[in-house]
């Protein structure tokens, strides 16, 4: 399985949900770099609120001492709950319909862990989101901020972020809150239309916007190893992102060539800035130096409470299929912070070509 992303940084992911534990493998972090424990734990919670309670969380395994990087690969644990799992027998001849049953028993003649989707499950955006935080803290010393929040959820929508102002208080503000929302009003709404669609076994699916602030002009390359190649490539390691949009994304298709343009100026503090942000800070798969916009749009995980149809794999008979409904309506609050440690691991990882990254 192609678990293993390597892009000066290395990361590689392992487990499945029904197994014992899930885990992350960091390589080539740069040595000596703080870490708070404490921090790791705030982000962890962030992407499942409570599983880490009661000392529940990461055991870390290599590569930090003292409280710093080493140089040595970081290895990480994450125990899985100890729950009571649903009957997962009929998957492997029955798949469910919007999973990944289907496609992973083909690709891996049947062999592979069926049980709650395996490695295909969400829950390996645990390890992911590990791995990012780290990368945020590293990040963050170095004054740049990455944050997130749920933009939209069933076409109920938020404020955007200001995408040419939008700054790190901005970005803190919505971390600490425990619906990732700019607007309470708002955040109001989609909880109570969560809630209804829970009622009616449905589920709803949404859009995460992204911010990432003082990231200096000139980090990426153009082709194939550009900034947006780089998120892009993470951000479709979280199951259920089905498109991303960078700027004005999509909305450029509708403007002529003098709408699009970000004319550039000359700020206060000497700085090359552009008036507007169409092109999400990255010109040519390279910084520029705006804040970076990104947005992500999740589709509704398909754990309906509604009967639905599959293919029996044996007979090749249409059958009905009844699946445990999802015991949340809509993932997107949750993969927030997955959105993030995605953008933290894209920038880290061109950050170090910086000539003064260190």
């Amino acid at each position: 399985m192609a678990s293993i992303w390597n892009n000066r940084i290395s990361v590689s992911i392992f487990g499945e949900a029904q197994g014992p534990a899930i885990g992350v493998t960091v390589d080539n972090l740069p040595p000596g770099e703080f870490i708070e424990v404490q921090k790791l734990h705030r982000f962890m919670e962030r992407r499942c609120p409570g599983i880490h309670e009661g000392g529940e969380f990461t055991q870390i395994m290599s590569g930090i001492l003292n409280d710093r990087t080493t140089g040595a690969p970081l290895c990480a644990f994450i125990q899985n709950p100890k729950v009571e799992a649903p009957d997962f027998s009929q998957l492997n001849r029955l798949p469910r319909p919007g999973n990944a049953d289907y496609t992973g028993t083909l690709r891996y003649r049947g062999f592979n862990d069926f049980r709650d989707g395996g490695h295909f499950s969400d829950r390996l955006t645990a390890p992911l989101c590990f791995a990012g935080a780290i990368c945020g803290q590293i990040l963050e010393r170095r004054g740049i901020y990455v944050g997130a929040h749920a933009l939209e959820i069933h076409g109920i929508r938020d404020k955007e972020f200001d995408h040419v102002n939008v700054s790190k208080d901005d970005l803190l503000a919505v971390r600490g809150k425990s619906f990732p929302v700019i607007d309470f009003d708002q955040g109001t709404e989609m909880l109570a239309d969560i809630r209804a669609a829970a009622e009616g076994g449905e589920s709803l699916g949404g859009i995460i916007e992204c911010a990432a602030v003082n990231v200096p002009a000139g980090i990426g390359s153009p082709i194939f190893d550009g900034l947006e190649n780089t998120i892009g490539q993470l951000m479709f390691g979280i199951p259920g992102v089905r498109g991303l949009e960078f700027g004005a994304g999509f909305e450029v298709a509708k403007m002529v060539g003098s709408q699009n343009q970000d004319a550039f100026y000359v700020n206060d503090h000497g700085h090359v800035r552009t008036t507007s942000n169409n092109h999400g800070g990255i010109l040519g798969g390279i910084s520029s130096g705006m804040p970076i916009i990104v947005k992500i749009a999740i589709k509704p995980t398909p754990a309906i409470g509604a009967m639905q149809e599959s293919v029996n794999l044996s007979t090749l008979k249409t059958e009905k299929l009844e699946v445990e409904n999802s015991t949340e309506a809509c993932i997107v609050p949750r993969m927030v912070p997955c959105v993030e440690a995605c953008v933290n691991l894209a920038l880290l990882t061109h950050m170090m070509d910086y000539p003064h990254f260190n």
